[in-house]
């Protein structure tokens, strides 16, 4: 879920966007407009950005937000991909402000929105497209995702409740574990087209006049929660969202958030409880707390001793606090 792989900085919450961007090119107007948030994963951005760019017979224009990367990206993506239009923020914006400022930029009928560590199969973007333009009623389309061994990831699931998380959380945590019988169950999910409550913002495609609609990604959430936040206001707008096998795309999961796990952890804690306030029943907020400080009390206690313990303990009180009292 989430902004999985597209941009965390360590204490970044807020900036102004000072942002620079490439003048909008001329002529017709493309098809899809794919938005890629990144925050220092050049050289997987150049891969994603390689597999965008290579012709399928769908016009698509790229457009990089990139949310203060230090690592060259801009510059990168400048001198290989001089096409890509670049909107380079000053701060760190969060996924969703990033996302939404790419989406006001955008000029084509459907926005893919992928993480810059995901690379689209050849036939993806047309495949989804497809779908789309079939169906006037369908807002949001997300394809097959896929790790890097092939086995697949967990990309869409049911509205989060108490009960529903535990199970998702079972199969996620089997697959990465790459339990059998998890693998199993997730392979199967994955080869039939439905229609989840939620398909992952790693890389999904939506009608523009949709998003528009709902007034895009809601920029309270920094990071995490987002999609599936989308997903739902779009439902209950009257869309449909759908998961569909037809499309795939390979996802090295979680690159950004590599450099600082245990803020971007927090924020996922921050995010799951603004969600819950925003769309949860009172008592599956107040079980959604009670479990968090649960977790965080135990994972305390059991911390070790040394500095490791330490930075353990500090991380599960900031988890502790944000669950009591956030």
């Amino acid at each position: 879920m989430g902004g999985d792989g597209a941009a965390y900085a360590p204490g970044a919450r807020a900036g102004r966007p000072a942002t620079v961007s490439a003048p909008a090119p001329g002529g017709s107007v493309p098809r899809v407009s794919a938005i890629v948030v990144s925050y220092n994963t050049r050289d997987h951005l150049l891969r994603c950005l390689e597999a965008l760019l290579a012709p399928t017979g769908v016009s698509l224009e790229a457009i990089l937000v990139d949310n203060a990367s230090t690592d060259g990206s801009v510059e990168a993506v400048r001198a290989r991909f001089p096409e890509v239009r670049i909107i380079a923020n000053a701060a760190n914006l969060g996924f969703s402000r990033a996302n939404n400022l790419g989406l006001h930029a955008a000029r084509g009928p459907h926005v893919l929105v992928v993480n810059s560590d995901c690379e689209v199969r050849p036939h993806t973007v047309g495949t989804l497209c497809t779908i789309l333009e079939a169906r006037p009623d369908v807002a949001i389309v997300g394809p097959r995702t896929i790790g890097t061994d092939g086995a697949p990831q967990v990309s869409f699931g049911p509205a989060l409740t108490p009960l529903a998380e535990w199970r998702q959380g079972r199969l996620v945590r089997g697959v990465k574990a790459g339990e059998a019988a998890a693998l199993s169950r997730a392979s199967a999910l994955a080869q039939r087209e439905q229609e989840p409550d939620w398909v992952s913002a790693s890389c999904f495609m939506a009608r523009r006049d949709a998003l528009d609609a709902v007034g895009g990604f809601d920029e309270s959430f920094f990071l995490y929660e987002e999609d599936v936040d989308l997903c739902l206001r779009v439902r209950r707008a009257g869309w449909r969202v759908v998961y569909t096998p037809a499309a795939e795309v390979v996802h090295h999961l979680g690159r950004s958030m590599d450099r600082a796990p245990a803020l971007a952890r927090l924020e996922y804690h921050r995010s799951h409880l603004r969600f819950y306030g925003k769309h949860n029943s009172a008592g599956q907020r107040l079980a959604l707390r009670a479990w968090m400080a649960g977790r965080a009390a135990w994972a305390w206690l059991r911390a070790g001793r040394g500095p490791a313990g330490r930075q353990r303990r500090a991380e599960e009180r900031a988890i502790l606090s944000l669950a009591l009292f956030g």
